[in-house]
């Protein structure tokens, strides 16, 4: 195919793709089309990009490369490069092939793969996939090649040791920081736990998100190495690292879209599992109403498909079915969540984060050896009484250059506040997870650490009229004004009393 010399001119802006953009004359004299490919070329390197068209960006004879491109070929104001028009992937027939509801072979799941890590797709054609996967999904086939190869496509650590545990919660519930109290409690038994962590995909927290208000979670692979060597945990995130790059591209589409499809959720914590060297792996899987998973007859069968293909990629899973109808402790976004752990791990933190991350440390630590089988939660509240837990946090916190002897209290929130109050006596009797986790998001979690909210009591507890029942926490007054206006509309905890509803039969007369 044809090509033309054109000169560099990078682009000050991310993409997260390999775009580029050509004046309209350059790109007539192709023969390209909005959204086409081309290999660009240096004496150097090369590499295909998505071309997009111009009339003031650049002018003729220029080629506007976003940072993406610029910093894969190096590229200086006025390089010369060689452009070629090129064809599209075959990856996307084998993505409208899936989107037809046909099963694809290891070699096609191999190219979609590979094309996702090298930024060949579109987003159109990658939110194309994401949607196929969420109406048509996978067979387990699909899934465990989806897995190995999104491993392959990354750098893997290599810890040189056994039993390597990891855990991961398929979240949906908001609170949900078991980790940051698991995870140092395993690891004061003398277990290796090298976890990584996405950022919240459509909560208020990820795990990163909260860790990273204690210190840095942007860690290189060198560095995860270290510390887990030093002090035989880590709490990172993954984004940050090659690992399951692949992975990360499909999050932020899942992200913008709003939907988390369960084949690649199954791909996705495996991938990272294993590219962390993980043989042992504990799944959680919140249940309950407002979850993403409501039924027990869900949950047991998503439990089914992680040990299933644990199986065939020969690993060790187990899956904890933990209650998810309600926040996890009381606190929901980052910094709130954040001084609730910290709370927990010095003695004084609420029950169901205690209950639930005792329960699934006490899991790890069988699985790890170090605990008889039924003992495991006993031994994880002993070392959790014992400051043993506490302390290992903060070696973790300070190996990743934090400040371990923070506390709870000089963790900064949003300045801004308002108090909801009981519309009138009676009891808690529905908290709406999905209208917690919009409120969150909607005063500013995950991105303003200080945004979220405090759940003042749980379900079955009695409650006075104009009695607190909730603390929203904000940066900015508008954003506060936006989710009271979503409290006002649908009201995230539903106070009711014994009476239900009242029926009266008048017999007719006459």
């Amino acid at each position: 195919m044809r090509s033309i010399p054109l000169k560099a001119k990078p682009l000050d802006m991310e993409t997260g793709r390999h775009i580029v953009v050509l004046h309209e004359q350059d790109a007539e004299e192709l023969g390209h089309f909005a959204g086409d490919r081309v290999q660009l070329a240096t004496p150097k390197a090369k590499l295909v990009a998505i071309a997009n068209t111009t009339k003031r960006m650049v002018r003729k004879g220029e080629v506007g490369a976003f940072i993406e491109v610029a910093e894969a070929l190096g590229l200086k104001l006025g390089d010369t490069l060689s452009v070629t028009l090129v064809p599209r992937p075959r990856s996307v027939d084998f993505i409208k092939k899936k989107m037809s509801g046909q099963q694809l072979t290891t070699e096609e799941i191999y190219a979609i793969v590979d094309d996702i890590t090298a930024m060949n797709l579109s987003s159109v054609e990658m939110s194309a996939f994401v949607v196929a996967e969420v109406i048509q999904g996978m067979v387990t086939s699909e899934i465990v090649a989806l897995t190995q190869r999104m491993v392959s496509s990354g750098d893997r650590l290599e810890l040189n040791t056994s039993p390597v545990l990891d855990v991961h919660s398929i979240g949906g519930v908001p609170g949900n920081k078991y980790a940051m109290v698991a995870v140092p409690i395993v690891a004061a038994a003398g277990l290796v736990v090298p976890k990584t962590s996405s950022r919240a995909i459509t909560s208020a927290a990820g795990t990163a998100d909260v860790m990273e208000v204690l210190t840095n979670v942007t860690l290189g692979m060198d560095e995860i190495k270290r510390i887990v060597q030093k002090v035989g945990a880590v709490l990172a995130w993954g984004g940050a690292v090659r690992l399951a790059p692949a992975d990360d591209i499909i999050i932020s589409v899942e992200r913008t879209l709003g939907v988390d499809p369960r084949c690649q959720l199954l791909a996705s914590v495996m991938s990272k599992k294993l590219a962390v060297g993980a043989d042992r792996i504990l799944i959680d899987i919140p249940t309950g109403p407002g979850a993403k998973v409501e039924a027990m007859d869900q949950a047991r069968s998503f439990a089914h498909d992680f040990m299933e293909l644990g199986n065939k990629l020969n690993v060790q899973v187990e899956v904890a079915i933990t209650y998810g109808g309600q926040p996890v402790g009381y606190a929901v976004g980052p910094a709130l969540e954040a001084k609730e752990a910290l709370e927990t791990l010095r003695g004084n933190g609420p029950g169901s984060l205690v209950e639930k991350a005792t329960s699934l440390a006490g899991i790890m630590l069988e699985l790890g050896g170090v605990a008889s089988s039924g003992m495991g939660r006993q031994m994880a509240c002993e070392i959790l009484n014992s400051g043993k837990a506490d302390q290992k946090m903060r070696e973790i916190i300070e190996a990743q250059g934090g400040n371990p002897d923070v506390k709870p209290e000089e963790i900064p929130i949003g300045d801004k506040k308002e108090v909801i109050l009981a519309p009138h006596d009676g009891y808690v009797i529905n908290i709406d997870n999905a209208c917690i986790n919009e409120i969150a998001r909607t005063v500013g979690a995950p991105r303003d650490k200080g945004a979220g909210l405090r759940v003042m009591l749980k379900e079955g507890r009695k409650v006075s009229k104009d009695e607190p029942i909730l603390e929203i926490y904000a940066k900015h007054e508008t954003r506060l004004d936006d989710a009271l206006r979503i409290v006002k509309r649908n009201p995230p905890i539903t106070i009711g009393g014994m009476l239900l509803e009242k029926m009266t039969h008048r017999p007719r007369i006459g």
